[in-house]
C-alpha cells in the first residue's frame, strides 16, 4: 500500500474532520470570529466535553488553533487551511466546467445540424 503526500493526508485529515455536521457548524461559528469552547457548545445539546472533542479533530486537521488569553482559550479558524480545500475544489471544478463548455459546443453544434436537415426537408 502506498502512502500518499503529506498534503493528500492533510486533505483527507480536512475533509474527515468536515464529514460531521457538528464539527462544520464549529468552524461556520468560526468564520466569524474567535470562541470559546462554552461559546461553541451553546446551540448544541452535546456536553463542552464533546465539544471539546470536535475542537480537537479540528485541531488535528489543521482547521483551527487555539491560544490562551489569560483564562480563556478561545479557538481560531485557520484560513489557510480552508483556502488549500478550496484550492483542491476548485482544480476539480475548473476541470468539470471546461468539459461541460464542450459539451455544450458539441450539443450546439449537433442542434444546428439537425435543424437545417429539418429546413431542407421542407
Amino acid at each position: 500500500m502506498t502512502r500518499g503526500t503529506d498534503a493528500d493526508e492533510r486533505l483527507d485529515r480536512a475533509f474527515l474532520a468536515l464529514a460531521d455536521p457538528v464539527r462544520r457548524a464549529i468552524v461556520a461559528k468560526l468564520s466569524r470570529g474567535p470562541a470559546t469552547v462554552n461559546e461553541l457548545a451553546e446551540p448544541f445539546e452535546i456536553s463542552k466535553q464533546a465539544v471539546s472533542k470536535h475542537i480537537q479533530v479540528l485541531e488535528q486537521a489543521g482547521l483551527v488553533s487555539r491560544t490562551r488569553d489569560a483564562q480563556r482559550r478561545p479557538a481560531h479558524l485557520v484560513p489557510e487551511a480552508l483556502e488549500q480545500l478550496t484550492a483542491w475544489i476548485d482544480t476539480y471544478r475548473l476541470e468539470a466546467e471546461s468539459r461541460f463548455r464542450r459539451l455544450d459546443a458539441v450539443l450546439a453544434g449537433m442542434n444546428v445540424t439537425t435543424t437545417t436537415q429539418r429546413e431542407e426537408e421542407r
